[in-house]
Parts: structure tokens; sequence; C-alpha cells
């Protein structure tokens, strides 16, 4: 895509609508703390735009599809207005679609490592903080490394599930990007 003003606001709104719903999705389905400021903004940003899906998208469990779907449509959007933009035309819908999900895949993914990376730096730093943001990172990630020491148990007192997780992401990420080009 071009370099011009136009597509890097577009592109950058798309993206920043993307993350709070992904990011939504991402504190349900870690059973982040509810009553958290920075959820409870999140909450009150999406939950206008939410509405009408909820009631055609049923939620199951702590599994709310709702906020994937929106980010899913505001990708495919993003997608669309880029191309008519600098092309000139209609992209292939079925082409835009799986752009848009595979895009929507690796910014789950680059939240997660972002996240990760925080949490091992907030080990080092700050373990026990009750500030909000470093509070929800933990949440966030927790589910991961629980899941990651699994596989790779703490040795002594290192905990090398990060590094698992890491590599996990790099091999998905990689995968995602050959299905693009």
């Amino acid at each position: 895509m071009t370099g011009d003003p136009i597509s890097l606001i577009i592109r950058t709104l798309g993206e920043v609508f993307a993350f709070i719903f992904i990011l939504r999705f991402i504190l349900q389905v870690s059973g982040a703390d509810y009553y958290n400021p920075i959820s409870q903004a999140i909450v009150r940003f999406t939950s206008v735009p939410l509405a009408p899906l909820k009631k055609l998208i049923p939620s199951y469990k702590r599994f709310d599809a709702g906020p994937l779907v929106l980010a899913l449509l505001i990708k495919l959007a993003t997608v669309v207005l880029l191309v008519l933009i600098t092309q000139g035309g209609l992209p292939s819908i079925t082409a835009a679609l799986l752009f848009s999900v595979f895009s929507l895949l690796d910014s789950i993914l680059t939240i997660y490592f972002w996240a990760v990376i925080g949490a091992v730096i907030l080990s080092w730093v700050a373990p026990n903080s009750y500030h909000p943001g470093p509070q929800l990172i933990l949440q966030i990630t927790e589910p991961l490394f629980a899941t990651a020491r699994r596989v790779i148990p703490p040795l002594g007192g290192l905990d090398l599930s990060p590094i698992l997780i890491f590599i996990v992401i790099q091999i998905l990420q990689s995968q995602i990007s050959r299905l693009v080009m």
C-alpha cells in the first residue's frame, strides 16, 4: 500500500478500533478482573457497538464471539477502503475476507506477544504491583503461562514458559505471513 496520509489514517484508525475489540475478547477469555478500571473503560467503550451483535451471536461461558466478529468487520472495512483508495476498485470479497481473518489472528498473537514481554518485565521490576495495568497484563498472560508450564515445568526458580510461548507465537505468525503472501 502507498504511504499517502489518508491510507495511513484509515489503517491506523482501523487497527486501533480492532485492537480495542480484540482486547475485550482477550479480557473475557482470560477471565481478567471485570472491575479493573482499564477493563471497565474497554467495556464501556465497546458496549454500544456490541449491543446489536449480542442479540445475533450468543455467548458460550466466557467465550463471546461478538468482539471478534466486530474486529473482523473493522479489519474487513479497512482492507476494502484501502484497496478502494489505492487501486480505485473493489477487491475480491473472498480475498479481503481471508486477509482480514489472517490479520485478526496476527493481531491477537501480537497482543499476546507484547503482553508476555510486559509480564516478564513486570516479574523482574514490580512483581506484586497493585496498579491496574500490571494486574491486567498478568491476568491476561497467566492462562498462557499455566498452559506452557504444563509442557515445561519451572526449573528451580527459573520459569521457561515465556520462551515456549514466544516460540509458538513466532511459528504461528510465520505461518500466517506465508498464507497471506
